[in-house]
């Protein structure tokens, strides 16, 4: 009986709380539906009606949840309020871009396939959603062209206008750029087509695991390792013992015998000072008397140079990934390209020296990768851009020409007289040689280009993204009347695709609906309701990679340790 009194004291069972109001329970119902559609097929329309959830319900005094209006006419409700906000600011609009992320498949996806989002940013900085499509990445260019250029009337439809498909800028995707964006290029003078910066740097890791000879031959040691310490069971047996002491853990390493050897080459990394106990352990000594594969791999290990080649293999990987995630959270404009690429090419240089590669052989691939997704756009951005102007001698604040090559200026001009119309070419080319060599009034440009600290970060950024845009509206609209015109739209035009990133959970769970019209039409409105969310509040990550970082940093000891105290 005391024992009894005791669990009672320490887990009170209380009657339930009296029954909220009805506009209390409203709001709360508004609260939870909110969250369940944002989560978008990473919780089951059943499980609300798990018991333990009911109960849930019942002791916070909440009646129980009925599944039918959660699907139904709450959903249509949330739906019309998100697809008429999404209209309204795209009517608003003076102009806007569309971005279609998702063409390429995930690998980590269901028989690869991937979520297509199709957005459309405005000249605000907000983005807006428009559509979701399933793509197995398999898609003909065709179709990829017929469905971007739907995007853009559709998206016409809802600006000014009443469908002058004019006031689309253009369009940013993460494929297709040779085919259906240069293809819809060609057809409308007044677009810039982009391929995503994100998959072009992306590519560039491919390139490098392709052509440079260091990753050969990192990756075909690297191999040889983890094949053998994974097969071997002498030797994995001692290697365990030592990546328990070391890492708390034990696992099998990753194989790889492809291009994609990066994540082989971590596991590497992370075991080296595991692999470095294994082979002077007594009882692996023991293992290379009969084994010459055990002897060969316990001279590779002890080489320093193989332990160099590898953290350069890595050190360059990193080093273009973590330029990537900077990109992610900043979603640079096309104005920043030509600087990213120039900045990692510096980064690259000094890797070299780092290192001692040969300069000649990552330049030539780091410079195949750069042509192949060159856009004259990014020369021309790069020099109507306030935020890029150079004070001169004089006191002057100019665009950087001299920061281009001969070609790239050249770019520039024909860039710009193709989105002018044939009536204003003249006229758009005259003001162009006035702003090469005037440029801006230096209390403007000193303005445009003020930074301050983001407490996020860390690091100086713009103080007034918006000012590079605003001041060709305002200050220089009299005295650049056309060019300024074709200036406001080219710099707003964002370098990346990214907007919606849809988790596996989703994509598994919308393939499911589609054996349904009603269920896939539910499904549509529930990405709908999600994909808008997340974008109003700028949420541009998935719910997988911050489970990742929760699990990857030490928050996860004090998950453990509240783990062990529950058990």
């Amino acid at each position: 009986m005391l024992e009894d009194s005791v669990k009672k004291l320490k887990s009170p069972m209380a009657s339930p709380n009296p029954a909220l109001s009805k506009a209390q329970a409203d709001a709360a119902f508004s609260f939870f539906s909110d969250w369940f559609y944002e989560c978008a097929g990473v919780i089951s329309f059943s499980s609300i009606e798990h018991p333990k959830f009911r109960a849930f319900l019942q002791q916070v005094g909440l009646p129980s949840i009925s599944c039918r209006d959660l699907a139904g006419t709450r959903l249509d409700t949330r739906y019309e309020e998100a697809r008429f906000d999404a209209e309204a600011r795209i009517r608003d609009a003076l102009f806007f871009q569309v971005a279609a992320d998702g063409w390429k498949s995930r690998s980590d996806s269901d028989c690869g396939n991937s979520l297509v989002s199709i957005t459309v940013n405005l000249p605000n900085g907000t983005t807006v959603f428009r559509r979701a499509l399933i793509s197995d990445g398999r898609v003909p260019c065709k179709y990829a062209e017929d469905v971007l250029w739907d995007s853009v009337i559709n998206a016409s439809g809802s600006g000014k206008g009443g469908g002058a498909t004019t006031l689309c800028t253009g369009i940013v995707s993460d494929r297709f750029k040779s085919t259906a964006l240069r293809s819809l290029e060609d057809q409308h003078h007044w677009m810039v087509n982009l391929s995503c910066l994100l998959q072009g740097f992306r590519s560039l890791i491919k390139d490098f695991t392709r052509g440079l000879s260091l990753f050969h031959d990192v990756s075909s040691k690297c191999s040889k390792i983890v094949s053998f310490f994974n097969n071997n069971s002498s030797a994995r047996t001692i290697f365990h013992k030592y990546q328990t002491q070391e890492l708390d853990h034990t696992s099998l390493l990753r194989y790889s015998n492809g291009i994609d050897c990066n994540f082989m080459i971590e596991d590497v990394i992370a075991s080296t000072r595991a692999f470095h106990l294994t082979v002077h352990d007594d009882s692996y000594k023991l293992l290379c008397l009969d084994n010459p594969e055990a002897t060969q791999l316990a001279d590779l290990l002890l080489d320093m140079k193989f332990w160099n080649d590898v953290q350069a293999a890595n050190s360059l990987v990193k080093l273009i990934n973590d330029t990537i995630q900077d990109m992610q959270t900043d979603r640079p404009l096309v104005g920043q390209c030509l600087p990213l690429w120039k900045g990692m090419r510096s980064k690259i240089k000094a890797w070299c020296a780092r290192y001692s590669n040969d300069e000649t052989a990552v330049y030539k691939v780091f410079d195949k990768r750069f042509k192949r997704n060159y856009h004259p756009a990014w020369s021309a951005a790069f020099i109507l851009d306030p935020l890029y102007l150079i004070k001169d001698t004089s006191g002057k604040y100019l665009p950087p020409y001299k920061c281009l090559t001969p070609e790239q200026d050249k770019d520039v001009d024909k860039l710009i007289t193709r989105l002018a119309s044939r009536e204003e070419a003249h006229i758009v080319l005259n003001e162009l040689m006035k702003w090469r060599s005037e440029g801006m009034d230096p209390i403007y440009a000193q303005a445009v280009q003020v930074k301050q600290l983001d407490p996020a970060t860390g690091k100086m950024k713009i103080a007034n993204p918006q000012s590079s845009r605003l001041v060709w509206e305002t200050c220089l609209s009299e005295e650049f009347g056309t060019l300024g015109k074709i200036a406001v739209r080219l710099i707003f035009l964002h370098a990346t695709a990214g907007g919606f990133k849809c988790n596996v959970s989703l994509l598994r769970w919308m393939k499911r609906q589609g054996k349904s019209r009603a269920a896939m039409e539910r499904a549509q409105k529930m990405i709908f309701v999600a994909a808008q969310a997340r974008l109003e509040r700028r949420d541009f990550s998935c719910d997988e990679d911050r489970d990742g970082e929760l699990f990857a940093n030490g928050d996860v000891d004090e998950l453990n340790e509240t783990f062990m105290e529950a058990s």
